[in-house]
């Protein structure tokens, strides 16, 4: 037996809280209809291609009576990246089924979605359930990211279940993988089968909400570990005095993540994708702005700071932009000048192929480059051709082109009697991502993902399918929070990818009229100049519930606390 630590012990005790729906009537509840659902844009569209999905009512529950229902059998599987909340959602699930009919089954698809059109799975009991409950990770029963959207692989799927005899599949995923099951939950209503999908909100990104999704879970936890990451660094930077750190976090397509961090934690700077997009941000500019405040904290005899940035800037910033979309097409795998830019044998080589090639503007672009980014815009290419943007090194990107500016300002005082008036610059670069994502889950996570499965094992047995399980009111404690379903052609629109239209689930960016990139934004100039550093310490599991159930300044703010 593995031998684990005394806080797992502890966790494995804990019992999260539930909406009161649940706490009072458990799983014997009744979804009473609301109103009628649109797509949030393209609703032609999108109505064409949903048919049997699209238009469908927000389900909202309410206690009801035992029904007598028999047992069931329910398919689980994690699709995606991971995020804390994973497993206490499959134990919301597993529980919730039990609780309906002891009888119940719950099969857990391997490696992700792959695990069904494979028919790879195992059954999930009492023991491995409670091996699991309130911890980090996917490991129960491991994720993937293949996709589901063939009418080949809906047909295996299809096929496989029905061999198991499962009347239901919960997707536990992103925008992209709750896009995969709304279309193959619009294939099996098309095709008279009977089989439920039901999908779970994921991802630490932020970026899966709209009015009636306030947060998907795994973001509370995932922010709570950088912004204790964050704060010692900065208790670092302001212990030494001789550092600018440049610490880059998760968040390629929206920058939630940094905005939370910089709520929470008051750096020098905070750089917002959104932002940098709106107003049309140059790298020049961005780099001549952190570069001044170098500058002004030095002439305040300050040589430090604590710098955040977006993984996804550089596709936020406009020529950077074009620059990026302009290597992928040249450089796809499949085109002929991919091929013959791959047999070409020097980098020389390379750089000269592809600047005869990029518009002037992408060239020069290309060329004010360090040397080890432009390598990693080139040699770095996902097996598609294009460049996988959340590799790039933004962070230290930055830190060389602030250098140097701040080379150009100290060339006037190459004397020694001048020294004290050269801006000293050093710079330390980090990136935090993987160290959030498999974190133990927060109290509030925890919470919220054992909430999600209770409610999509409710979804699953009232026959909802192409919903999403939400769990709403969140930023009140959760006995006051209440729980439903939305469908997910609510949260669909249209979009480009790889040259055609696809319907897709809209990811939900920072939005600048917000409260809480206002309230960043309110404070923001006094952080830059004065030492305002917020240290929020490390995730609390036990004590006041201020402390250990408090969740995201983010949501707060969104709900007007």
């Amino acid at each position: 037996m593995a031998d684990i630590s005394p806080l797992q012990k502890a966790r494995a005790a804990y019992r999260p809280k539930l909406p009161p729906v649940f706490a009072g009537s458990g799983p014997f509840v009744q979804a009473s209809e609301g109103p009628r659902t649109r797509p949030v844009a393209d609703v032609e569209a999108i109505q064409a291609m949903f048919p049997h999905s699209c238009g469908k009512p927000v389900v909202a529950f309410e206690a009801g009576v035992r029904d007598g229902r028999g047992p069931l059998k329910v398919g689980v599987v994690l699709s995606g990246g991971q995020a804390p909340g994973g497993h206490n959602v499959i134990a919301g699930v597993f529980d919730a089924l039990r609780a309906m009919n002891p009888g119940s089954t719950l099969y857990g698809f391997l490696g992700g979605p792959s695990g069904l059109t494979d028919n790879k799975y195992k059954l999930l009991d009492d023991a491995t359930i409670d091996a699991y409950r309130n911890t980090g990770g996917f490991d129960i029963i491991g994720s993937g990211r293949t996709k589901l959207e063939t009418e080949e692989q809906f047909v295996q799927v299809a096929a496989n279940c029905e061999a198991l005899g499962i009347g239901a599949l919960i997707i536990i995923g992103g925008d992209d993988s709750n896009t995969n099951a709304c279309l193959l939950a619009e294939f099996l209503q098309r095709q008279g089968r009977p089989i439920t999908v039901v999908g779970c909100p994921k991802t630490i990104d932020g970026d899966l909400k709209n009015e009636r999704i306030a947060a998907s879970f795994g973001f509370d936890t995932a922010t709570k570990v950088y912004s204790e990451l964050i704060g010692n660094i900065e208790r670092d930077a302001n212990s030494a005095k001789k550092y600018w750190h440049f610490i880059k976090l998760m968040g390629r397509s929206a920058s939630h993540i940094a905005l939370e961090c910089a709520l929470q934690t008051h750096p020098t700077v905070a750089l917002i994708s959104e932002e940098v997009s709106a107003e049309k941000q140059t790298l020049r500019q961005i780099v001549e702005r952190i570069a001044g405040l170098v500058r002004e904290r030095f002439a305040r005899r300050k040589k430090f700071g604590v710098v955040l940035i977006p993984e996804g800037l550089v596709e936020f910033i406009p020529e950077t932009k074009r620059l990026i979309s302009e290597l992928n097409e040249l450089l796809a795998k499949k085109s002929d000048t991919g091929r013959h830019f791959d047999s070409l044998a020097s980098m020389d080589d390379k750089l000269q192929f592809v600047n005869s090639r990029l518009t002037p503007a992408s060239a020069q672009v290309l060329g004010s480059l360090p040397g080890t980014v432009r390598m990693q815009l080139l040699l770095d290419r996902d097996e598609h051709g294009n460049v996988p943007v959340s590799q790039i090194e933004t962070e230290k990107l930055l830190i060389d082109l602030v250098g140097d500016r701040i080379k150009e300002w100290n060339s006037p005082y190459k004397d020694e009697a001048d020294k004290d008036k050269r801006i000293p610059f050093n710079g330390q670069s980090h990136f935090f991502g993987y160290e959030g994502r498999c974190a133990a889950p927060s109290n509030f996570d925890a919470d919220y993902s054992y909430s999600l499965g209770y409610t999509a094992a409710c979804l699953a047995a009232a026959g909802k399918t192409g919903y999403m399980a939400c769990v709403g009111n969140l930023a009140r404690p959760a006995g006051e929070w209440t729980a439903g379903g939305i469908p997910l052609t609510m949260m669909m629109n249209m979009e480009m990818r790889k040259g055609k239209s696809h319907p897709v689930i809209r990811k939900a960016l920072v939005r600048l009229d917000g409260a809480p990139f206002r309230a960043f934004a309110a404070q923001r100039d006094a952080w830059a100049m004065e030492d305002a550093f917020r240290f929020p310490g490390p995730i609390q599991y036990f004590g006041p519930a201020e402390v250990c159930d408090a969740t995201t300044l983010t949501l707060k703010l969104e709900a007007g606390q």
